[in-house]
């Protein structure tokens, strides 16, 4: 219940760049276009990230907070990395790992690489980071054993080699070292490693005044090779409007979580599709919507379409039936997005019995979401067309967490905008379709069980098979009301390099500052 809460909160702040060259005013420049070489940057280029929310710790292991990975992406690296358009890679692992046995992974590891304190990178660096994890689980310290709760332990082979190992057959594995960040040897004993961030990776910690700023330095020994913006300063600015005004003023380079319609508004923009996807989660197991055809009915009233044009100004896509991206094993290319029929949805909604009664729907006041509160009210006019009343319920961010977290008295239908940090089917299914996981409102056991023999699959095909079998079963039972898929969207100035990328990290060692 944690690890969401803070999954939730994190993923949702809102990041904006600030570029500024030794001694030079913005120029206007031509806009860049992926696969912009580093020839063309400004050697010795500042820049500036504005977060919407200060990191909650320093700490990589402890808290699931997105204002931490902005910051620690840079800091720290991982065995396997993904490109820009997802794709496992290399990373302190030389190549994606081996199988010794259907619990054990071995990874042989990069030579030459140091940590920032000048230790050395070896076996014993993954050991300690691996029994550090496994200990914060057990000691529940950490917000993220969603994520590695199948560790058993790592053992050192040699000094360029390791093994992981798993309590059961986990198919997911390649994915989590691509989320673990590897923290020195002599780190496993420590509780706390916010004060000083230690890692291998581009840039160097150099300061903290909290509530302020967060200060990182080009790491000129960087086995990838120095990067060539050598300083970056995070500071933290909470409103969106604020961000749009300084990059229209050229105080920004790069803002993250442009609303659609105010693309025009910025001096550039770029978009890539993601994997963001609002959706509605309906309570299964009670209330109006413990009949499957209300759920069927809710899906047949919504025009998704209508909602990408004008809630998305067209920087969406239709969710077909499913919570997973194209791009990710399972995705289930058979399935089709409900039609738009609000004829057969009231239909439905008199032969069930449904006709003028209530029911809630609950999101939350802030905004943390791409025109959330624009979405909801929407959709419950769509409810209300189909003859339903629909009580709207949008509370504060706390008291939401409070009700989507609520076993005992779910409500009828939550809104949630799902992340895949993992860019793997078991976050999103065991979170939100697993009957027990914390964003799930339905009881189905079947479903439960074909989601943890997907975990525990090794073979590639049959694992995708299986989910793809899940997310069938899910679409058949009405289990949410699928919408879209948005797309992030950034505003940015003429003279910043940058490619999105469909994890959404900022990995600031792939941006520049053009000459």
């Amino acid at each position: 219940m944690k690890s969401f809460h803070r999954s939730v909160v994190g993923a949702l702040a809102g990041v904006a760049l600030v570029a500024t060259t030794l001694g030079g005013a913005h120029a206007a420049a031509p806009a860049t276009t992926p696969g912009t070489t580093a020839s063309a940057a400004a050697s010795g280029a500042a820049i500036t990230v504005a977060l919407g929310s200060e990191p909650t710790s320093l700490d990589p292991h402890t808290v699931d907070d997105g204002g931490e990975r902005a910051i620690n992406d840079n800091i720290y690296e991982t065995l396997l990395t993904r490109d820009a358009d997802g794709k496992l890679q290399p990373g302190l692992a030389t190549a994606l790992p081996t199988q010794v046995d259907p619990t054990t992974w071995r990874f042989t590891l990069r030579d030459g690489v140091t940590f920032h304190d000048g230790t050395t990178f070896t076996a014993d660096a993954v050991v300690a980071t691996v029994n550090r994890m496994i200990r914060l689980i057990q000691e529940k310290k950490t917000d993220n054993d969603g994520f590695y709760s199948t560790l058993a332990s790592a053992k050192k082979v040699d000094d360029l080699t390791v093994d992981i190992v798993t309590t059961k057959p986990d198919g997911v594995l390649p994915a989590r070292a691509y989320w673990l960040k590897i923290v020195a040897p002599g780190s496993e004993t420590k509780d706390d490693l916010s004060d000083a961030p230690n890692g291998t990776g581009p840039y160097t910690f150099t300061s903290r005044e909290t509530g302020v700023n967060i200060v990182l330095t080009a790491n000129p020994t960087y086995w990838g090779g120095a990067p060539s913006i050598s300083k970056v300063t995070y500071e933290f600015v909470s409103e969106a409007g604020t961000r749009l005004a300084g990059l229209k003023s050229g105080k920004y380079d790069l803002i993250t979580n442009l609303a659609p319609n105010n693309v025009k508004e910025a001096p550039a923009y770029q978009a890539k599709q993601a994997q963001e996807h609002p959706i509605l989660i309906l309570n299964a197991d009670g209330g109006i919507t413990a009949d499957p055809n209300v759920r069927k009915a809710l899906n047949l009233a919504v025009d998704k379409q209508a909602l990408i044009d004008g809630v998305y100004s067209g920087f969406a896509t239709i969710d077909e039936g499913q919570l997973l991206s194209p791009s990710i094993v399972g995705y289930n290319d058979t399935i089709k997005a409900y039609p738009y029929d609000p004829e057969q949805a009231k239909q439905l909604i008199k032969a069930a019995g449904a006709e003028g009664k209530t029911i809630t729907l609950v999101g939350e006041s802030s905004g943390r979401w791409l025109n959330d509160k624009d979405l909801l009210e929407t959709i419950a006019g769509y409810w209300q067309e189909i003859g339903l009343t629909v009580d709207l319920q949008t509370p504060e961010f706390g008291k939401y967490l409070d009700v989507l977290f609520d076993r005992n008295q779910r409500a009828d239908a939550i809104f949630v905008s799902s992340s895949n940090d993992l860019l793997d089917p078991d976050r999103q299914l065991s979170t939100y379709y697993q009957a027990g996981g914390i964003g799930s409102s339905n009881s189905n056991k079947d479903l439960a069980a074909l989601i943890d023999q997907g975990r525990q699959e090794l073979n590639a095909d049959a694992r995708a098979k299986v989910y793809q079998d899940a997310v069938k079963m899910a679409y058949d039972q009405a289990y949410f009301v699928w919408l879209v898929s948005n797309q992030d969207v950034y505003g940015t100035s003429t003279r910043l390099v940058f490619t999105p990328r469909v994890d959404s990290k900022l990995l600031v060692k792939d941006m520049s500052v053009k000459a």
